[in-house]
């Protein structure tokens, strides 16, 4: 399968910047969307593999099925990553916090590298770590210049941009692009993405959420569907026709903020959710 070539440069310049920083810090926390942890894995996580200590934030946990999470929480401890699933825009961080606490050395701040996925949550469990307005400070002298550092409660917390795989398949992007990991129109457009994430919800058994809030049955082929969603919506352009980019992109923002209710797309045992498209 074709790979992405889709890899702006502040990716790539993120990623040289924490591959220097791995030295630096003392402890990294990967945030994951709680609704497909594997698909939303940072490949910056490898470069600090072994040389630090990791955790993970399985964030937007209420927008995914609490029981998978609890699988995936498991599941990540047992192989050595302590995870803790929140729901970010309401708080939530407290036990974070509480637990870098007890790691904080008696003499400095706690050092602490924070990397993700696009529009995973970085932002918000920095701001919920060191305080609702994050100060931003200056780094340490003699480690990499141009990232970003905030310190507050006892924490130096080093912000990343949000770094996708150069190296995945172009279909992992593609579905993260679903949840709202990626600028869908970017690496595509709105009507083909709405049209692959409409099949495979039908295929996983998870179209109820959708049906019980717009009142559109699973029959018939994609683009049919969508063209529903668009009149239902009222997304139609000059003339009465459906502007499908337009339905689109409204199916594509309402499943990436859970309008269609609790929802999982992957689960610890499953292969690689991509290999499904």
């Amino acid at each position: 399968m074709p790979r992405t070539v889709w890899y702006p440069g502040h990716m790539a310049k993120g990623r040289r910047q924490l591959e220097a920083l791995a030295s630096a810090v003392d402890l990294l926390i990967e945030v994951r969307d709680a609704r497909a942890p594997r698909l939303t894995s940072s490949p910056m996580l490898s470069l600090f593999k072994g040389k630090i200590e990791t955790a993970a934030v399985l964030s937007k946990a209420d927008l995914a099925d609490e029981k998978i999470t609890r699988e995936w929480s498991s599941y990540l401890k047992s192989r050595g990553l302590p995870a803790w699933a929140l729901d970010l825009r309401k708080g939530g961080a407290n036990a974070v916090r509480t637990a870098l606490a007890k790691k904080k050395p008696s003499f400095r701040d706690l050092r602490v590298a924070v990397v993700g996925t696009p529009n995973v949550g970085k932002s918000m469990l920095i701001n919920q770590l060191v305080g609702r307005r994050a100060a931003r400070v200056g780094g340490i002298p003699g480690v990499t210049k141009g990232v970003s550092w905030f310190g507050g409660n006892g924490f130096l917390l080093v912000d990343s941009p949000g770094i996708l795989d150069p190296h995945a398949d172009a279909r992992a992007h593609r579905m993260i692009s679903w949840i709202g990991s990626s600028r869908s129109q970017v690496i595509g457009s709105f009507e083909e993405h709405a049209k692959d994430c409409i099949e495979f919800l039908i295929r996983k058994n998870l179209w109820s959420g959708v049906e019980n809030l717009w009142g559109v049955a699973p029959g018939g082929a994609p683009v049919e569907i969508l063209e529903q969603v668009g009149r239902r919506l009222g997304r139609l352009a000059p003339g009465g026709a459906v502007d499908m980019e337009g339905a689109g992109r409204a199916f594509l923002d309402a499943l990436a903020n859970g309008k269609f209710g609790r929802m999982s797309f992957e689960r610890p045992g499953d292969a690689p959710l991509w290999e499904e498209l």
